[in-house]
């Protein structure tokens, strides 16, 4: 049994033959068989026999548009009776989603727009299976399900647009560049894909190749400088051009590239410029320009001055773009001496083109007129430096150079000197200010300043702002005036264990002094040394001498320390002398000539004395000192007592009074019986303390006095008598109790209602104080109002 497998009637019309092939089925039995075989039947088909369809490709267009599903085909098994027994299943690429299939009649369609360009064919797989008990009744079978093509597609080109480049006047049919335009139809099927290229704009420049797209040159002598740039329009048709094929274009943007077509050519024949005199070398006097129509490497140029009477003192060179010539100052300019230059300058370019060189020369030639502006210049001395030599004992006012300067203008001003005093701080020179004479005005000396650079100043009387400066070397040149001196050593030593004959000391000199031939100083003793009988020197010839011992046996206990003068001189004129001291010490060595101790005293020690009973004897000298200067201490500072015991009571109630108004309480601190004592105990003043005057006065100038009559006077004298006394002993007694009680006193009674009671204050006036307020004080103070005698009339005396 066969498989018809049916195709749409869109696929004839496009003369698409499908060639289907028949499916064989291989039966076991033929129809009307016997029962006992038809019962077999269903075992058979469990065992793999031989397909009953073969499946070949099924081909169908994109890009179908209709709006029922496109019918691909049918599938058909022989198998199939018709009563929907056989289910047909389709699997593979698409299947469900692109293609489906009834499972009842096997018509195959697609659902989905087809486009050859995304997928170009379709790998499907086809079965028939029992419907009830959905057991294949054949092995599954593939077939291709391919996409046929349309022109769908129009040519692209992928890169557009285009640049491209071109030299200018290039022959016609130079290649510009290739385009290349790309079509997604098939290739392989008809003319779908078949570019053909033309130009659309750009003519009569440019053209383009119509199978290759190659864009050439079609127009001769094209130049850059007429015209740079172009932009050409390029169409790609498929189906070879033919009407009905679709077409796409791209713009090519071409560019004439510059050659050196073009002479330069100055714009001016004549250039006009002026510089100052004043200008510096290397000073821009000005810049000329040949213009060359071309650009970059074709259009920079190469100046040169090839004739003219400038051309020693002007020089040119291009600038950084390499397209100007910069003129400038070579050499110094003048006025008076040259006005104006002439320059004949020319510029060619650096890059030729040898396939051009027939529309050169590529240069050209200008002349260039410079004029020297004249300018107030300062004045200009006669030699660019100066160079002295001058002896350093040369006097005050030796004349050292005379320095000329002029000004170089046609005015020719009168020019002033003078020495920048920065130049010469100290003011060892002066320069006459009318002739430029250079003189020494202090004593020169090579030793503190060997060289003195001056810088001379000259200024225009009429214009001071015109200074020119030069510069004065002098050298000052050596005199032997410096005496040599010994160096380093002036002190030396002898071993006690030196011999006769034995060197002690290497002695050299130095001197300040150059001389042209070099130093040679010569030693010997000094006159007065000439004999020594303890050491000699001997002079080596070599700036050196030794000094050597003559004895031997030194000992320090005889002499510690030898002093040697030595007398030396330089060989140069006038001779220079001068004597030093060596001093020598005697010192203790060892064997091998190390100094083991120079001091003298250790000798002076007996020899059974050591140094433990030396420390002894040091620590007890010490404790002796400090108990006699603590005695002398405690002796300078003891008292002497001035009162006997009953006129200490009456000392220490005058000194304490540090207790404001007492009143009668104050009696209890001391006998008052002992005031009633006429007799008084003189002790002798002895000698007025000298240290410092006493700082206040004795009340008894201040206290009343109503009876001065010795002793009769009366009890109220004798009180006042021997209080009187008491204050003037204890004013010149030098050993009184410390005058700082008594100053105190001076501070009594700050924030008493009685204010202070010190007389300190009153000594401003001579005229006798007034106790009377002593009364208004209260009972506290009675006692000390009957002191006083300012009791009142009605009140009996005290005593």
């Amino acid at each position: 049994m066969g498989v018809q497998v049916h195709l749409p009637a869109t696929v004839g019309s496009f003369l698409l033959p499908v060639t289907l092939c028949i499916l064989t089925l291989l039966a076991q039995g033929i129809l009307g068989k016997s029962g006992d075989e038809e019962n077999t039947r269903n075992s058979a088909l469990l065992q793999r026999v031989k397909r009953g369809w073969v499946w070949n490709q099924f081909f169908v267009l994109e890009e179908y548009t209709g709006l029922e599903p496109l019918y691909i085909g049918k599938l058909h098994s022989d198998m199939d009776k018709g009563d929907g027994s056989i289910k047909y299943i389709l699997t593979g690429e698409g299947a469900g989603t692109t293609f489906t299939i009834d499972d009842s009649t096997g018509d195959i369609h697609a659902i989905q727009r087809l486009d050859r360009e995304v997928k170009s064919q379709y790998v499907l797989r086809a079965q028939a299976r029992n419907r009830l008990t959905d057991r294949p009744l054949e092995p599954e079978s593939e077939f291709i399900v391919k996409i046929q093509d349309i022109n769908d597609n129009e040519p692209k080109f992928l890169d557009g647009p285009y640049q491209a480049t071109v030299p200018e006047i290039s022959r016609i049919g130079t290649s510009v560049i290739q385009l290349t335009a790309t079509d997604a139809d098939d290739p392989t099927y008809g003319n779908s894909a078949r570019v053909v290229y033309s130009i659309l704009e750009g003519q009569p420049y440019f053209s383009v190749d119509a199978k290759t797209g190659v864009v050439r040159v079609s127009l001769a002598d094209m130049d850059r400088e007429t015209r740079e740039n172009y932009t050409i329009l390029i169409q790609a048709k498929d189906m070879g051009g033919q009407l009905g094929g679709l077409a796409g274009t791209t713009t090519v943007n071409i560019t004439l590239s510059d050659v050196n077509d073009n002479p330069p050519v100055f714009d001016q024949r004549l250039y006009q410029m002026s510089v100052p005199e004043s200008a510096p070398v290397g000073s821009v006097v000005g810049r000329i320009w040949a213009k060359d129509r071309d650009i970059g490497i074709n259009a920079e140029m190469k100046y040169s001055i090839i004739d003219g009477d400038g051309r020693d003192t002007f020089d040119i060179s291009t600038d950084a773009t390499n397209l100007f010539g910069i003129i400038t100052v070579k050499k110094p300019l003048n006025f008076e001496n040259k006005p104006s230059y002439t320059l004949k300058v020319e510029g060619a370019n650096t890059h030729l083109d040898p396939t051009f060189r027939h529309r050169g020369p590529f240069k050209d030639v200008t002349i260039v007129h410079v004029s020297v502006e004249d300018v107030d210049e300062p004045p200009l001395f006669g030699s660019p430096s100066y160079y002295i030599e001058l002896l350093e004992d040369a006097e005050i006012g030796t004349v050292v150079k005379t320095v000329s300067a002029r000004d170089p203008d046609a005015a020719n001003n009168t020019v002033r000197y003078s020495i920048d005093r920065r130049s010469d701080p100290k003011k060892f020179f002066y320069i006459e200010i009318t002739s430029g004479t250079l003189m020494t005005v202090r004593s020169l000396d090579r030793e503190e300043v060997g060289w003195h650079n001056i810088t001379v100043l000259a200024m225009e009387m009429n214009n001071p702002t015109q200074i020119a400066s030069v510069s004065v070397a002098v050298r000052v040149l050596d005199v032997n005036d410096n005496p040599p001196s010994l160096s380093h050593y002036l002190e030396t030593f002898v071993c006690e264990n030196a011999k006769a004959g034995q060197l002690i000391q290497t002695v050299t000199a130095v001197d300040p002094d150059e001389p042209l031939g070099g130093q040679r100083f010569y030693y010997s003793l000094a006159p007065e040394a000439a004999n020594n009988p303890n050491f000699t020197l001997r002079d080596n010839q070599d700036n050196t001498a030794w000094i050597l011992t003559r004895r031997g046996g030194w000992s320090q206990q005889d002499q510690t320390v030898f002093y040697l003068p030595i007398f030396v001189s330089d060989g140069e004129q006038p001779m220079q002398t001068s004597t030093s001291t060596l001093t020598i010490r005697v010192c203790s060595c060892d064997q091998e000539g190390n100094v083991m101790s120079c001091n003298a005293e250790a000798y002076s020690l007996p020899a059974s004395l050591s140094k433990g009973a030396l420390i002894a004897i040091l620590a007890c000298i010490f404790v002796l000192l400090v108990m006699i200067l603590l005695m002398l201490s405690l002796r300078t500072h003891r008292k002497k007592p001035y009162l006997c015991d009953e006129e200490e009571n009456v000392h220490e109630n005058i000194v304490r009074y540090d207790d404001e108004g007492g009143g009668e309480e104050d009696t209890e601190a001391f006998d008052i019986a002992a005031m009633w004592n006429p007799r008084e105990v003189h002790h002798p003043l002895g000698k007025i303390r000298q240290d410092m005057m006493p700082e206040i006065e004795s009340l008894s100038r201040y206290v009343p006095q109503p009876c001065v009559i010795g002793v009769g006077s009366g009890e109220d004298s004798n009180v006042q008598g021997y209080v009187l006394a008491k204050l003037l002993e204890a004013d010149l007694d030098p050993c009184a109790p410390p005058y700082d009680s008594l100053q105190t006193y001076a501070y009594e009674g700050e924030g008493s209602v009685a204010e202070s009671l010190s007389s300190l204050q009153s000594g401003t006036s001579n005229a006798d104080h007034e106790y009377d307020y002593l009364n208004d004080w209260g009972p506290r103070f009675k006692k000390l109002a009957e002191m006083y005698g300012v009791l009142e009339t009605n009140t009996p005396p005290m005593w």
